[in-house]
């Protein structure tokens, strides 16, 4: 059974950031696993970064008017 796609929110994409983060803290992941949690914080902070410049210029644009 698959799972449907939902659309990455920045909450989900914090979380599980946050999930990777104890996983690193608590020395769950193993040397197979490291890289490849690496590579995805590495595209859930870049999502982030980037929603958070989206929101910015909203608001931003709400007082400019």
């Amino acid at each position: 059974m698959s799972k449907a796609k939902t659309p990455l929110t920045y909450e989900a994409a914090l979380k599980e950031l946050q999930e990777i983060v104890a996983q690193l803290q608590d020395d769950a992941i193993g040397m197979d696993e490291l890289s490849e949690k690496i590579k995805r914080s590495a595209v859930l902070i870049k999502f982030c970064r980037e929603k958070l410049r989206t929101v910015e210029g909203e608001v931003k644009g709400l007082f400019d008017e």
